[in-house]
Parts: structure tokens; C-alpha cells; sequence
């Protein structure tokens, strides 16, 4: 199993270009099972999350290739076994993805209850229950769901909670369902905006995306499109943070800095010079010591979680107390117990982790759990003392694309070990 080997206390400078997002970039793979004409992806991340989502179209009958500009081509329009297995599900929750576009274009989908990071309970019955009321009957039996409809019926229906996923699975099931469609409660986090930009260039009627109300009208088909996949706005804050960990100076472009205000108005409260422009960045810690911020994850526009586990990192080197109030997972503290054994003082209770920063942490041998926790362990151990060896970094391939290239590029000292 591969590790990362860093050695910390080089600060981080320089200028990078932020990768696409594998966020807006997996709905949209499935989103090509609605489609019987070929879709073409520009700036897809490479990232294991992609190849999953590649390997499991192709299991199921796609045609997918890439061409001399690494524009991947998919073609998906006539899919011979809707049986979405557990060996590839298994690995990535984002496989759920699938269900709602293969019941509304083929009437049928057989999908195992997906896995992927141990983050606490990410449940199915939000897109299930929304299914239902467009008309799909469902089943559960032996791990796997089974949905049937002749048809999907527009219908209103009214998240029981927030939820990205289910969010975008509906929308994509409602826009060939007969009818209009009318989602409230939904998840307005800008990937769900861009699904919605995506599959209305393919010739959907979807508005609202973005706000708590969306409403689609169903269409008969939909047509070929090129599209290009939007920054990634968690990769984005990643490198801020690390840079403000490590007191440096850092300038990312190809980002929407709107997309990351949240995050973008804590690291000033926590000292750092930020300037932001149409579509970059720049970051300039002038080696500070970074000031405690309390923060509390909640869905867009709120704090993102998934930035939580690097901040929880930026916190603990600071000049004194903070709480970190964990809204969205039950189950993100796990980078807690690994943080503390390199020398973090934090403790948690529930939702809640109280953080006391320390001036140094010392490097040591640390275990990914999550996606995210990986980030924040790399992240801890470019200001620790000596070596850190962060294992289990399949985490990071899913999440990250090239991360030890893009640090070192920007003087970090990282190396990957082989297995």
C-alpha cells in the first residue's frame, strides 16, 4: 500500500492552477446515462472517484475513450445490464448516482448499497422515498436496491433534509419524467448549480438550481454537449490552508472565488492577507502564527465540512483556543486521535472539538480514515518536525489529483512511497 513520506517545515510558495472538480464532475458521469447521442468532458480530474465511476458506466455497457486533448468522450446510450455490483460500488458512495437516471431512461436499475469514506451515515431513504412519489417502485434485498417504473410522474416533493446526492439524483430521474417536478429543501451547493447548467446544455428545463426550490420539466430526450468541468473549490481550500499553515505565500488560479467566501473570510480572521480576483486567489501568512477561529460546518453557503479537518489542522497551530462545531457528519473527528499523536491538544465531545494550538507538532507515522482526514494529516505534516509517513493514501487518489506534485512544486518535501 502506497504512503507519503513528508518532511516538514518548508513554507509553501508559489502559483498553481486548481484541478477540475470531482464533485460536479461524478453526477454529470451519470448524468450521460440519460443521453443517446456522446457527451464530451473537458478538464475531468484523475482521480480514483473518476476511474470508479468509468469503470462502472463501462461495466454496464458505455463507451468511454480519450482523445490526443484529454477530452474523455462517453457514450452511454444503450446500456446492456443495469446492474450496478457491489465490487465497484463498494468503494464510493457517488455510485448511488446512477439510480435515478437508469429508472427514468430505462425503467429498471438494480444498484448495491453504496460504501465508500466511513464518515458517518450518509443515508439512501432521501432519494428512495423521492422516487416513490415520482412513481418508481422500490425494493431492498440482499444489499442491493431495485427500482422499477414504466414511467417517472412529475410530482412535489419535500426533502425530509439537505442532502447534495439526493439532490442531484431527482433532478436527473425528474428531467425525462413526464411532466414538471418541484423539489424543495434541496442542496444548494454550486455543484448542483452546475449539474444543472450541464444537463440543461443537453436540452433540459430545470430552474431554481442554487436556491431551496428547483423545478423541472420533463423532456423527451436529451442531446450531445461539450463541457467543461468547473474548478475544485475544496481543492482550492486545501492549498490555501496549507499554505497559511506552513506561513506561506500561495496564488491559485482557474478557481471561482465566490464559491469559497466562507472559507476565504475565516483564514482572514485568522491573520491571513488574502486578494481575491475574477478567477484566482492569492494568500500571503508573512510566517504568522496563525489566530484561533471558531467555525461551524453547515451546508452552502455555509462552512463547508468537507474543509473542516484542514481548518481543525490550521487551529491547532494557532495563538490560542477555538471550537470546531461539526454539523453535517456525526462521525468526522477520526483525523482527531492521529492529529494528537503528532502532538495537537484536541478533544472532542459529540459534534464538538476543542482545540488549544500548540506552537510545534512533531512528525510521526499517522493512518488515513477519510478523504478529508488525509488532507489534514499531509497538511499537519508539512509544519511538523521531521518525518511524517501518511498511510492508506488511496484516500487521497480519490479526492486530490497529483497532491505530492502540486506540493512539491510549491517547495513542500514530499515523496510517495510505493507499496
Amino acid at each position: 500500500m502506497e504512503k507519503l513520506l513528508i518532511k516538514g517545515g518548508n513554507s509553501l510558495k508559489g502559483e498553481i492552477s486548481c484541478s477540475g472538480a470531482k464533485n460536479a464532475a461524478l453526477p454529470m458521469i451519470a448524468a450521460t446515462i440519460l443521453n443517446d447521442e456522446e457527451i464530451i468532458f473537458r478538464n475531468l480530474p484523475y482521480l480514483q472517484d473518476i476511474t470508479t465511476m468509468f469503470e462502472l458506466l463501462g461495466s454496464m455497457g458505455a463507451n468511454i475513450s480519450l482523445d490526443e486533448s484529454m477530452d474523455f468522450s462517453i457514450c452511454a446510450n444503450k446500456l446492456t445490464d443495469l446492474e450496478a455490483r457491489y465490487e465497484l460500488v463498494k468503494t464510493m458512495r457517488a455510485s448511488i448516482l446512477v439510480l435515478g437516471p437508469m429508472v427514468t431512461k430505462y425503467g429498471y436499475a438494480k444498484i448495491a448499497l453504496p460504501g465508500g469514506c466511513a464518515i458517518g451515515s450518509r443515508p439512501v431513504n432521501f432519494h428512495l422515498d423521492a422516487l416513490k412519489k415520482l412513481g418508481a417502485s422500490i425494493s431492498l434485498e440482499n444489499g442491493y436496491i431495485q427500482a422499477k417504473a414504466d414511467r417517472l410522474i412529475g410530482a412535489d416533493i419535500v426533502f425530509d433534509g439537505i442532502t447534495v446526492t439526493g439532490t442531484e439524483n431527482i433532478m436527473m430521474a425528474a428531467c425525462l419524467a413526464k411532466g414538471k417536478t418541484t423539489l424543495r429543501n434541496v442542496a444548494m451547493e454550486p455543484e448542483v448549480s452546475d449539474l444543472a447548467d450541464f444537463l440543461n446544455l443537453m436540452g433540459a428545463k430545470i430552474k431554481g438550481a442554487g436556491s431551496e426550490l428547483i423545478e423541472i420539466e420533463g423532456v423527451e430526450n436529451l442531446n450531445s454537449t461539450t463541457y467543461t468541468i468547473p474548478a475544485d473549490r475544496i481543492e482550492a481550500g486545501t492549498y490555501l490552508v496549507a499554505a497559511a499553515a506552513t506561513g506561506g505565500e500561495i496564488k491559485i488560479n482557474s478557481i471561482q472565488p465566490e464559491r469559497l467566501n466562507n472559507v476565504i473570510e475565516r483564514l482572514k480572521l485568522a491573520g491571513a492577507l488574502i486578494e481575491v480576483n475574477t478567477n484566482s486567489i492569492s494568500l500571503n501568512m508573512n510566517n504568522k502564527r496563525p489566530l484561533p477561529v471558531d467555525i461551524s460546518t453547515s451546508p452552502f453557503p455555509g462552512f463547508p465540512t468537507d474543509m473542516q479537518a484542514q481548518f481543525s489542522v490550521l487551529n491547532a497551530l494557532a495563538d490560542g483556543e477555538s471550537i470546531v462545531e461539526e454539523n453535517v457528519f456525526e462521525n468526522r473527528f477520526m483525523h482527531v486521535q492521529e492529529l494528537n499523536r503528532m502532538g495537537c491538544n484536541i478533544s472532542t465531545s459529540g459534534n464538538i472539538a476543542k482545540i488549544i494550538g500548540v506552537n510545534k507538532i512533531s512528525g510521526a507515522q499517522v493512518m488515513a480514515t477519510d478523504l478529508r482526514a488525509s488532507a489534514s494529516l499531509i497538511l499537519a505534516g508539512l509544519v511538523a518536525n521531521g518525518e511524517t509517513v501518511v498511510d492508506r493514501i488511496y484516500h487521497i487518489d480519490r479526492g486530490y489529483e497529483r497532491i505530492e506534485e502540486k506540493l512539491s512544486y510549491l517547495g513542500a518535501d514530499i515523496t510517495r512511497l510505493p507499496s
